[in-house]
C-alpha cells in the first residue's frame, strides 16, 4: 500500500520546477494530485504526463494568483472537482508552492512590484487556505513553501523574503489553530534550487559562488525538496507540526 493511497492533493505552481517535482512525488506516493497552472497550460500538462507515466493520477486547475480573485477561482475549481466525483471526497494535502521573486533592492521596488510579490507570494495561499478549510479532511496536511531567505539578509530580496517569512509565521500560528482538527501546518524552507525562479542557480558559472557556500557542496534540484514535503504529507510526517524545516543542504550554515 503506497503511503498516500485514496488522498487528494493540490500542489499550486505545479507546472514546473519545485511544484511540478512535488506533484510527481505525491503521486508516486499515491495521491490524486490536482496540478494548479496559471497560464502554462502545456507545461501543466507535462506534469501531468509524467504522473500518469509513472503509474499516478491527477487533473488540471488553472488560476491566476497574481489576480486579488484568484485564490477563490481556485478553491472553487478544485471545490467542483471534488464534488463531481461519484464518491464527492474531501482535500487531505494542500502544499502551496506558487511565488515569485523579483530582485531589486528597496530603492529599485515599486508599489507595483511589492503588491504583485505579496498578493502571489502571501495573500493567495492565505486566502486559499482559508477558502478551502471546509473542504479539507480532519488530519489533513497543510504544507507551505517558504524559503531559507526568511532567515537571511540578501540585499535584493527585501519583498521576497519579507512575504516568506509571513509565510513561516503563518505556518506556525495555523498549526496551533487547525491542531484539534488533527490538521498537521507546515513550511518548507528551500535553499539555492535550479529552477526558473533562481536564474543564478541554474547558471555553471554564476552558481559556483553558491556551492561554495553549501555544506554539501552543490545546487539544489527541486527533486531534493519534494521528499521532504511527501513526509510531512505522509502517516509519518504526523507529529510534525509547527515547524520550519529548511532544506538547503546546509547552505550559509
Amino acid at each position: 500500500m503506497k503511503p498516500l493511497a485514496d488522498r487528494i492533493a493540490l500542489v499550486t505552481g505545479a507546472s514546473r520546477g519545485i511544484g511540478r517535482a512535488i506533484a510527481v512525488r505525491l503521486a508516486q506516493d499515491g495521491a490524486l494530485v490536482g496540478v494548479h497552472y496559471r497560464s502554462e497550460s502545456d507545461r501543466a500538462k507535462q506534469t501531468l504526463d509524467l504522473i500518469r507515466a509513472q503509474g499516478g493520477d491527477g487533473f488540471l486547475v488553472a488560476a491566476d494568483l497574481a489576480d486579488p480573485a484568484g485564490a477563490a477561482q481556485l478553491a472553487d475549481a478544485l471545490i467542483g472537482e471534488l464534488r463531481a466525483r461519484r464518491d464527492p471526497q474531501l482535500l487531505d494535502i494542500l502544499v502551496n508552492n506558487a511565488g515569485i521573486d523579483d530582485r531589486k533592492t528597496i530603492e529599485q521596488v515599486t508599489e507595483a512590484d511589492f503588491d504583485r510579490m505579496l498578493q502571489i507570494n502571501f495573500k493567495s495561499p492565505f486566502f486559499l487556505i482559508q477558502r478551502l478549510l471546509p473542504v479539507m479532511a480532519d488530519g489533513g496536511r497543510i504544507i507551505n513553501i517558504s524559503s531559507m531567505a526568511a532567515r537571511l539578509s540578501f540585499p535584493t530580496m527585501p519583498v521576497y523574503a519579507s512575504t516568506k517569512a509571513a509565510l513561516s509565521t503563518l505556518s506556525r500560528v495555523l498549526a496551533a489553530h487547525l491542531g484539534p482538527r488533527g490538521i498537521t501546518v507546515n513550511a518548507v524552507l528551500p535553499g539555492a534550487t535550479s529552477t526558473d525562479l533562481n536564474p543564478a542557480a541554474s547558471d555553471p558559472q554564476r552558481s559556483r559562488a553558491i556551492r561554495d557556500t553549501v555544506a554539501l557542496g552543490r545546487i539544489a534540484e527541486p527533486g531534493d525538496i519534494a521528499p521532504i514535503v511527501a513526509f510531512l504529507a505522509s502517516p509519518e510526517g504526523g507529529w510534525i507540526t509547527g515547524e520550519s524545516i529548511e532544506a538547503s543542504g546546509g547552505q550559509r550554515l
